[in-house]
């Protein structure tokens, strides 16, 4: 049986460097999702166009807009990069680039030419649950997003705060804490 082996990580990507390659519909649905998450994202995008929703949303963060072709020199500094072009020899350079470089690489909607998948994120204050179907289905990602958006409660993220709180109390060292923490929020979980 088929099995996702992906590691899931939450990035601060407010302490890394993004490049965009691209600025079409797939760009900015990448730098909307990735602002959504990330709203203080470090965020460059190279395009010799901008959709004018890119142009806006690059206004509300922190995203600078180079007009320009792919060249390598773009990856440098960066730690993530996404390509979405729609020549697929540009993405693939891009690819080949950052594997010279040793940088994380997404070409959009080619897995074999992907590091990681961005996938569905659902965020409730201090909660975020992120989905990912391998790269075999960003549709049923997006489902069950919409799925976990309405079963997780909105108050999820008071129960959060208030078990920092309750956290802050306890007494012992880090394997008492946590057994007392199980103890406590094992009702969580039961029907």
């Amino acid at each position: 049986m088929e099995r996702n082996n992906l590691y899931p990580i939450f990035l601060k990507v407010k302490n890394l460097e993004v490049l965009i390659i691209g600025g079409g519909f797939v760009a900015e649905e990448k730098l909307t999702f990735l602002l959504k998450s990330s709203p203080d994202a470090n965020v460059t995008m190279v395009s010799p166009m901008f959709r004018e929703g890119t142009i806006e949303l690059a206004k509300k963060g922190n995203v600078a807009l180079v007009e320009d072709v792919y060249k390598k020199e773009y990856i440098q500094g960066k730690h993530m990069v996404v390509a979405t072009t729609d020549v697929p020899d540009v993405n693939v350079q891009a690819w080949k680039d950052c594997r010279a470089e040793a940088k994380l690489v997404n070409v959009a909607d080619n897995p074999p030419y992907c590091d990681f998948y961005m996938g569905g994120i659902v965020t409730k204050g201090n909660v975020k649950v992120a989905i990912s179907t391998n790269g075999k289905s960003p549709t049923t990602a997006k489902r069950l997003r919409q799925f976990f958006e309405d079963v997780i409660p909105e108050n999820i993220d008071d129960l959060v705060k208030n078990l920092n709180e309750y956290r802050k109390t306890i007494k012992g060292d880090f394997e008492e804490k946590v057994e007392t923490l199980n103890e406590f929020t094992k009702g969580l979980i039961e029907k």
